[in-house]
């Protein structure tokens, strides 16, 4: 079965058609068939807009309505905060709207085509409409896939910046400078994405390199795009201080920590020690005379973030406890994907620390992600070209979504 992809919005930048291909064969075990149909190699509507999702959509593109009749209200027109929470809202459902809406006049007029073509008496009349009952229901087939994507669960961080966070592992010197080479890679990729990416607090190794960076990323859905970078990056390569020519093996552990507010993480000011020292380095007397940098000592879980990347010590404080809720939220967020991963072992991994997910194999000029399964070319990778590693993860976790909403319509 061939499914032509529609257009597929930011969000959903994965594969579509190998999704909708994986829907299609979930279908198939459902025997969603037209037996005896022409068009008997594809789908009818069946499993995808069941009763359930069909009221689901029906309720979705009520609110759809509603929210676009309040944005010509002119209290939400004068009231700036409520008009932008709606505009967003409703941008969030109106991919789903538009596609239902494609799927319901199709389903019309393939009952009229098969009306016409059992009912017309002229044989060329009747061909021509069967030909358009085949067209139309390749047609439904792909909105009917399209459609049970967009219904799939999403994930709350997805529209979050993030805090990417790179640390120097095994390999000495080598390990310090392959997470300077990771930090170059990635800023190259936000910078390719149109997002805003900085080094908010950076350890540097004794020769090149970082033993630990941190980047903040914002933009547009910048933790959808980066939430399956998470884990143990190696790097298999001759060292530029090797002189046998020996190749090593070095690794930088990445997470990935969707920023939050005070809101979402709460943090009692007595559990915190703050102090305050000079910055040193460049920026002028200020930094070097006057104690702007920020020393931030969580007690109860004993992060520590010394903060200097600002000129000015409030901005340092405001920095080092964004950082830190960052990290209290993604302890708790790990702590919720340890029991997921109990009950259900996802192939595109759990974005833990300690789980390694590619190897960039210098000899061979490839990347390998052990997740899916493939390789991509190492040089185009390392010049921040990753949608396709990026865009082949999100297709493999909405493949394995697909799997578990067919295992539980079968159960």
């Amino acid at each position: 079965l061939m499914l032509t992809p529609p257009k597929v919005s930011q969000g959903r930048m994965g594969s579509w058609r190998g999704v909708a291909v994986v829907v299609a064969a979930l279908l198939v075990r459902c025997g969603a068939f037209v037996v005896g149909s022409p068009a008997a190699a594809r789908v009818r509507p069946l499993f995808a807009l069941d009763e359930f999702m069909t009221a689901q959509l029906e309720e979705m593109r009520r609110s759809f309505d509603e929210l676009t009749a309040r944005l010509a209200d002119p209290d939400v027109i004068s009231d700036a905060a409520a008009l932008r929470q709606i505009s967003q809202q409703r941008s969030k459902a109106e991919e789903t709207v538009s596609a239902y809406e494609l799927y319901s006049r199709a389903a019309a007029e393939l009952a009229d085509s098969k009306q016409l073509a059992a009912e017309e008496s002229d044989e060329e009349m009747r061909d021509l409409a069967r030909a358009e009952v085949r067209e139309l229901e390749g047609q439904l087939a792909d909105l009917e896939a399209r459609l049970q994507v967009l219904l799939l669960p999403s994930d709350p961080n997805d529209d979050k910046n993030v805090m990417l966070e790179i640390r120097a592992g095994a390999g000495g010197s080598e390990a310090s400078i392959w997470a300077g080479d990771l930090l170059k890679t990635y800023s190259s990729y936000a910078a390719s994405q149109g997002w805003q990416a900085r080094v908010v607090e950076a350890s540097a190794a004794e020769g090149d390199g970082y033993r630990s960076v941190t980047l903040e990323i914002s933009g547009d859905a910048v933790y959808s795009k980066l939430k399956f970078e998470s884990g143990v990056h190696r790097v298999q390569r001759v060292p530029a201080t090797e002189s046998q020519g020996r190749v090593h093996t070095s690794t930088a552990t990445i997470a990935i920590m969707p920023e939050v507010d005070d809101v979402q993480v709460h943090i009692d000011p007595k559990d915190i020690e703050m102090s305050t020292a000079r910055s040193g380095g460049a920026g002028g007397q200020n930094v070097n005379k006057v104690e702007t940098a920020c020393d931030l000592f969580h007690k109860p879980t004993g992060i520590r973030i010394f903060c200097t990347q600002e000129r000015s010590q409030l901005k340092n404080k405001e920095l080092a406890m964004q950082l830190l809720r960052t990290r209290l939220f993604e302890m708790a967020q790990a702590e919720q994907r340890a029991e997921i991963r109990s009950t259900r072992l996802m192939q595109v991994g759990t974005g833990a620390r300690s789980e390694k997910i590619r190897t960039y194999n210098w000899k061979d000029s490839r990347c390998t992600d052990h997740r899916l399964g493939q390789n991509f070319p190492l040089d185009k990778v390392l010049a921040g070209d990753l949608d396709p590693l990026v865009n082949a993860c999100i297709a493999l976790d909405e493949k394995e979504k697909l799997e578990e909403m067919a295992q539980k319509a079968l159960a």
